[in-house]
């Protein structure tokens, strides 16, 4: 199984990556509760051999953005990636905004938060339903040109969507809700796959979902000594050659869970068994 992938062609990065959601606070709203243990766990990334962050500037807001930069700045070999099109109001909500002008705006100050002079991939989170959508790809295109990012991609987006972008822009990643027990994004993996775009599934453990598989999941866990939440990353891994997993955590010793799991090389009859389960 391979075990890099390169963004955009030409950043090379370990597969299994860190989504930066959850070192913020209840509802992705301020502070983390324990910023200290946060800070530890975002400083062990680069001792475990991870070198893809995904945050946005809507994780706390700001806060996820500036907990890095304190914790790893300068990244070295790490690629933050970042994403913009959402704004919040409060615990839990999120809202899109699409405006260029703010899209703009938006790459701009997270590029000096993350104290960088160019974001090596920056994502539009949602495409705004309230703006039409080329006004948008066109935004990205100019923060391409003016070199503020290097490499765009886009999140929760069908195939539609992704080829309509990529008249506008050259699509590095993209980023769908995907796990083992929630694959309707099934079409736009595959597509990714033929395309060679960096697929990020969020929320790739599905949390309580995976008791859907729970016998399977537990019987397969044994006999790598491995938890149910590993062989389900060790899963998406083995899925397909682009798929880019950012399990998030603000514990350390979690981090070091899941990071253990793309050691697991599933057989083709654990892999064949998981993919049967949950259909």
């Amino acid at each position: 199984m391979t075990t890099t992938f390169k963004i955009g062609g030409e950043i090379e990065i370990n597969r299994l990556g860190y989504g930066a959601m959850r070192i913020t606070g209840r509802g992705i709203w301020g502070d983390p509760a324990d910023r200290a243990e946060a800070i530890r766990t975002l400083k062990a990334l680069p001792e475990l051999g991870v070198d893809f962050i995904d945050t946005a500037d809507s994780y706390g807001p700001n806060v996820s953005e500036e907990l890095i930069r304190e914790a790893l700045h300068p990244y070295g070999k790490i690629l933050v990636a970042t994403k913009g099109g959402l704004t919040r109001t409060g615990p839990d909500r999120w809202t899109p905004v699409g405006r260029p002008e703010y899209l703009i705006q938006q790459a701009h100050t997270s590029r000096r938060r993350l104290g960088v002079e160019q974001i090596g991939l920056w994502q539009l989170h949602r495409i705004d339903p309230k703006v039409p959508r080329d006004e948008q790809f066109g935004a990205i295109r100019q923060l391409l040109d003016e070199g503020v990012i290097r490499h765009a991609g886009l999140s929760e987006v069908s195939v539609a969507e992704i080829k309509a972008a990529s008249k506008v822009f050259k699509v590095a990643s993209v980023q769908n809700r995907y796990n083992l027990v929630d694959r309707g994004s099934e079409d736009v993996l595959d597509y990714c796959t033929q395309q060679g775009i960096g697929f990020i599934p969020w929320f790739p453990l599905g949390a309580g979902e995976l008791t859907q598989t729970a016998k399977l999941l537990d019987s397969i866990a044994a006999a790598h000594q491995a938890t149910p939440g590993q062989i389900a990353l060790a899963w998406l891994l083995k899925r397909s050659p682009v798929m880019l997993p950012i399990p998030g955590t603000s514990k350390v010793a979690h981090l070091r869970q899941n990071v253990d799991a793309a050691r697991i090389e599933l057989s083709d009859r654990e892999f064949t068994a998981l993919s049967g389960s949950a259909k």
